[in-house]
């Protein structure tokens, strides 16, 4: 009887690995992975002070928590695009916060704004243009679908924004090839945002080259001033708006995603949603119907984020002002909950230490100190740049939230957020300490 590889009597013959060549070598997200290496030292019994993972402290709004419970029982199947109460909610939102024309046909519901991203590159065929430093995932998904990406590099000196000159400069090497901008604002990693004059002058360029602007918004309602402003007022015809629940609802974990389209760009709309009814289908019944309660807004929920904004500006200046006080070069936080510092004014000091790179950077600082950061070079910086990501989130929100509301209109002083924020203030002081040490 002849003898097959795959005969149950033959023995090491499982399946060879053979990897999509696109994935191989990838690794898990480096947000998650931190998450995981700090769990596992505190499990150890350390005490770790968690500024790796980016995800928002806060709880989410009681009306919508009310809204979810409510329609616990939702169970159907839903459109595809998104519950139209929900798309339409969105669009109001945003012409409420931004004047941009929208209606729910140019609203795209997804179960998480990545996973809409990750479809989009999948749809589109050009570019990825990313300004560095950027947030992890969008270089990997690129990857992933097999996308050229186009890394363009910023400044410190600039506060690491993309200036219209360097996008003009990529552009004008080939005009006609097909491009998506991501613009992601205010910024993860960095903390830092745009102003009105820097949106119009970055879309006159996507405009005479004819870019597809991706403009990840999640963290707009968190400038810390409220001002935050969308380049869609500037580049209607040519901007996408990516939004969602994660980081100003606080509801990372239900995975909802939004994207509104220009009419120009509806066919895009119309293949994402084909190729999200053969893949996730719908994003989650309960969670549609407790989203338009999130972006119908409120007084509730207004109230809500200002004590956030007030909360989250207080602990950006404070960490900002003892990195900067340690040497370190740090642009000032203006929204969401991020500092990009960067160690390079103390490379001898750290050379000397064995450091000469910022994973070993990290690596260190969190094992002599249990402070968790993520090195900028997962952020698309170089590995030699001793640059790191901070997010400033270790703290319990639901008891800041109701502590700031008490506290006297204006800034919170440094003694509220050493007895509200205990776990960041003594992190950031271990960080001094460390990076000061003979």
């Amino acid at each position: 009887m002849p003898q097959y590889a795959n005969h149950p009597g033959r023995r090491n013959h499982a399946p060879e690995i053979h990897l999509n060549l696109n994935v191989r070598g990838l690794g898990q997200s480096a947000t998650l992975v931190i998450n995981e290496r700090s769990a596992a030292l505190a499990a150890q019994g350390r005490h770790v002070y968690r500024f790796g993972l980016g995800q928002s402290p806060f709880p989410v709004p009681g009306p919508v928590e009310a809204e979810l419970k409510a329609n616990a029982h939702q169970k159907d199947y839903l459109p595809v695009e998104g519950l139209r109460n929900l798309r339409e909610a969105v669009a109001e939102y945003h012409r409420r916060s931004q004047g941009v024309e929208l209606s729910a046909e140019d609203v795209l519901i997804g179960p998480g704004s990545k996973e809409l991203m990750f479809i989009l590159q999948l749809v589109y065929y050009g570019d990825l243009v990313i300004p560095t430093p950027s947030w992890v995932s969008y270089a990997p998904q690129a990857h992933i679908i097999g996308r050229q990406i186009r890394w363009v590099q910023t400044r410190y000196e600039n506060d690491w924004r993309l200036l219209p000159e360097e996008l003009e400069k990529l552009c004008a090497e080939d005009p006609s090839r097909p491009r998506i901008l991501i613009l992601n604002y205010p910024n993860n990693p960095t903390g830092e945002s745009y102003t009105a004059d820097e949106l119009r002058g970055l879309a006159r360029v996507a405009r005479k080259y004819r870019v597809v602007l991706l403009s990840d918004e999640i963290y707009s309602e968190l400038h810390h001033r409220g001002q935050h402003v969308s380049v869609a007022r500037f580049y209607p015809e040519g901007t996408i708006i990516s939004s969602g629940l994660s980081k100003w609802c606080g509801a990372g974990g239900w995975r909802l995603g939004t994207f509104a389209f220009p009419r120009g760009l509806h066919w895009l709309l119309e293949a994402m949603a084909v190729v999200a009814s053969e893949t996730y289908t719908s994003t989650s019944s309960p969670i549609q119907y407790a989203a338009v309660r999130a972006f119908q807004g409120g007084l509730e929920i207004e109230q809500y984020l200002q004590q956030s904004r007030r909360v989250l500006q207080a602990l950006g200046r404070y960490c900002w002002r003892r990195l900067d006080q340690a040497g370190l070069s740090t642009p000032r936080p203006v929204g969401g909950f991020y500092l990009f510092p960067d160690f390079s004014p103390q490379r001898e000091r750290l050379v000397a230490r064995g450091i000469h790179t910022a994973p070993a950077l990290c690596n260190r600082l969190l094992q002599e100190t249990g402070v968790a950061l993520l090195p900028g070079s997962a952020f698309g910086r170089p590995e030699a740049e001793l640059s790191a990501r901070l997010a400033y989130v270790d703290f319990d929100g639901a008891r800041v939230l109701t502590a700031a509301s008490a506290e006297p209109a204006g800034k919170l002083s440094e003694e509220f957020l050493e007895h509200c924020c205990p776990n960041v203030v003594a992190g950031m002081e271990r960080i001094v300490d460390w990076v000061q040490r003979a």
